[in-house]
């Protein structure tokens, strides 16, 4: 990398523009052309540098303020088929699976729901709680936002074996 890669991993970092060309105000901002813009980021992917470009929604400001965790208790012959049926419903943005704590922690899969009241995420949660016979779970709500950090490789979140 050159101190011109540095700086537009920087720029990206801040953000992409949300104008109709994003990369040629990225270049107005590094003194680049839109063109090299474009090669940089590309050679940026290639070499495993930059893994995607993303687009992170203020969730808050669109109003969305209804955020709830939801812990699912599958039973074990259903832990298999449970993860796929639960992310293919409509308004979950997150799933996955965990290692239960056998008498202290049953729940193994989790789903993230967003919406504008508290009200609605709960008639999503029950509906979906309906349409797979899922009976037991726990509904968490946040009750305010932490700065939002991008993942790392390494801090990426995986499903238990």
């Amino acid at each position: 990398m050159d101190p011109a890669d540095l700086l537009l991993l920087r720029e990206l970092e801040a953000g992409i523009p949300l104008v109709p060309r994003p990369y040629a105000a990225l270049g107005e901002q590094t003194g680049m052309s839109e063109d090299e813009v474009i090669r940089r980021i590309s050679s940026l992917q290639e070499d495993g540098l930059i893994r995607r470009l993303r687009a992170r929604i203020n969730q808050r400001s669109l109003g969305i303020i209804a955020n709830a965790l939801v812990a699912w208790k599958v039973p074990a012959d259903q832990a298999a088929s449970a993860g796929a049926g639960l992310a293919a419903m409509p308004g979950v943005t997150h799933c996955y699976r965990r290692t239960p704590v056998p008498g202290r922690w049953e729940y193994t899969h989790y789903t993230v729901h967003h919406g504008w009241t508290h009200e609605a995420v709960m008639a999503e949660i029950t509906e979906i709680g309906e349409r797979t016979g899922l009976s037991e779970y726990l509904v968490l709500f946040s009750t305010r936002e932490y700065k939002r950090i991008p993942h790392t490789r390494s801090g990426d979140i995986r499903d238990d074996p």
